[in-house]
């Protein structure tokens, strides 16, 4: 319109000042710059007013229209309707091209769109002014506010005041050196909660092109971030739990050949604390006999779930520990690992062991307290027993007091055992020992262990067997000599234990009478002890043997 205008008013112009264009030539332009800006039908309308006006102009300075200015003007109306058949038609072609080229742009801007509308983060556009332009709408759903309402705020006002300074900071900072820029921030939504999330920030510009907007990305790290503290919780207490419970924690790796822990780990083996150590620097302080439980990976033979020793250790500063180590056996990329927590058990043995003696040592009181009751009856009984034969007191005194020295020469014995008993041939021994110098005694059998009641009457059947010999028969003789010996029945595997006393020699005298001895020895086949006593006396020795139950005489 304001060509066409400009046109007619320069023709008016022309009427004016008496100035006539025989070609209508001053239309051309103008009808070209119409066909161009508009479509074809206004040039052609434009085309046709403008040969109307310079026809009438010419009339009205003529006094009439000659015929060549019809023509002219019908040669006008041609013209500018073949102009803008032209450049509408040229326009129309480079549309259709441009519309061929733009239409995968457009395509691939709406599946942008529609992306980061149905995306997970939240995006949004900023100004360099700090303004949201433009915000998807899992951003608005996540702050709680409408999208036309965030549009034109600033960004800041959905920071937490906290980290505002942080913010514009990161603001300042962003430069084509370093576009971007990311931190955890919280963010205030509409009904005024905390969101935590991880803020990107970046330039959308080019280096050549001036920076006029951000782009940034907001990803909720809520859920992630109270894990995450929880977690950093658990461990502080887990920790403070392990610490008060003198626990550490360590990991063995066997294909790198390299073991971790925690610093109370490091300080139970009273070693420096280190993130990774070779397994093999454990050996100067572990026992040699605990090393292979350490040192020894699995294997496919002895894989378990569990993992439960007790180890041997002299830490560097001399002190000797027992240390409990328990986890579970895996097998992590091909190499075979434990895992556990390890605690000092040393107070415990200690205490364990403590306890154990204590308990023993109460044992062996009661024991030593009933053996001592049982004393006095024994006496009463052998002081009862004894004769005062054709009234010889002397003689009756002497023998009293060689059997009292005789049970207290046993009951000594026995005291000396940690647990009051002794053996066979402890007993035998005690009782012979005068004459082994000699040479005169044989004494064979295995070490037999018997309590302390059987082996107080077994010794008073020795020794009644040794004073015997000794007034009757070949001990008081030069040339005798005694062989004592006692074996398992049935090549050891029996439950019987056979003894045998056998006297070689000239013997002076035979047994008389049915006196104390002979009721210690049995020879009616009931001893103070075992069973089934046999005597054989003959002029050239002597055999006495006597069987005892296994159960009776072990301790």
């Amino acid at each position: 319109m304001a060509v066409l205008v400009a046109t007619l008013l320069f023709e008016v112009a022309i009427f004016l000042t008496g100035g006539v264009d025989p070609a209508f030539l001053e239309f051309v332009p103008a009808i070209v710059v119409i066909a161009f800006l508009e479509n074809r039908l206004v040039a052609v309308g434009s085309t046709v007013l403008m040969a109307a006006a310079g026809l009438g102009a010419r009339t009205i300075m003529d006094g009439q229209s000659p015929a060549d200015q019809w023509v002219r003007a019908i040669l006008l109306a041609l013209a500018g309707g073949m102009i803008a058949f032209l450049f509408d038609q040229s326009r129309r072609s480079l549309q259709a091209a441009l519309d061929v080229k733009l239409a995968p742009v457009e395509a691939a801007a709406s599946r942008y769109r529609g992306a980061f509308e149905r995306a997970e983060l939240g995006f949004a556009t900023v100004n360099d002014r700090g303004e949201l332009l433009w915000l998807n709408k899992r951003l608005s759903v996540l702050l709680g506010y409408p999208e036309d309402e965030l549009v034109g705020r600033p960004i800041d006002e959905v920071v937490h005041q906290d980290d505002r300074a942080l913010l514009k900071n990161s603001l300042v900072a962003l430069v084509p050196d370093a576009p971007w820029f990311s931190s955890e921030t919280r963010l205030i939504r509409s009904d005024g909660g905390t969101v935590w999330a991880w803020l990107t920030l970046s330039l959308s510009a080019s280096d050549t092109v001036p920076s006029d907007s951000l782009f940034v990305v907001v990803d909720d790290i809520t859920e992630r971030r109270a894990a995450r503290e929880a977690l950093v919780a658990q461990n502080e207490w887990l920790d403070l739990a392990l610490s008060a419970g003198r626990l550490g924690t360590w990991r063995i790796d066997y294909g790198q050949d390299a073991i971790s822990g925690s610093r109370q780990f490091w300080e139970i083996l009273g070693l420096p604390q280190m993130a990774l150590r070779p397994l093999s620097d454990l050996s100067s302080i572990v026992h040699p006999a605990d090393w292979d439980k350490l040192a020894s990976p699995p294997g496919t033979s002895r894989r378990g779930p569990n993992y439960d020793v007790e180890i041997r250790l002299k830490r560097p500063d001399g002190q000797v520990r027992w240390i409990a180590l328990r986890g579970r056996e895996e097998n992590h990329d091909g190499r075979d690992q434990r895992i556990g927590i390890a605690a000092d058990l040393t107070e415990r043995r200690q205490t364990t062991l403590l306890r154990a003696a204590v308990r023993k040592q109460e044992t062996l009181m009661l024991e030593l307290r009933h053996r001592f009751s049982n004393l006095f009856p024994v006496i009463t009984a052998i002081v009862k027993m004894q004769d005062a034969t054709e009234g010889n007191i002397v003689k009756f005194k002497d023998t009293l007091v060689e059997r009292i020295r005789a049970l207290e020469a046993t009951h000594m014995l026995l005291t000396r055992g940690a647990d009051g008993s002794s053996t066979i041939r402890d007993l035998v021994v005690q009782e012979l020992q005068p004459f082994s110098k000699d040479g005169k005694t044989i004494i064979t059998g295995p070490d037999i262990k018997i309590s302390g009641g059987a082996a107080e009457s077994f010794a008073m059947i020795i020794h009644e067997l040794a004073t015997n010999s000794i007034k009757h028969g070949v001990l008081g003789d030069a040339q005798g000599k005694v062989e004592a010996h006692w074996a398992f029945t049935a090549g050891g595997t029996g439950d019987e234990i056979v003894f045998e006393w056998i006297e070689t020699g000239r013997r002076t005298a035979p047994i008389k009478r049915q006196g104390f001895g002979s009721m210690v020895l049995g020879v009616d086949g009931t001893p103070l002890v075992g069973h089934s006593s046999q005597f054989e006396v003959r002029e050239d020795g002597f055999r006495y043997s006597l069987r005892l139950s296994s159960k009776e005489v072990q301790a």
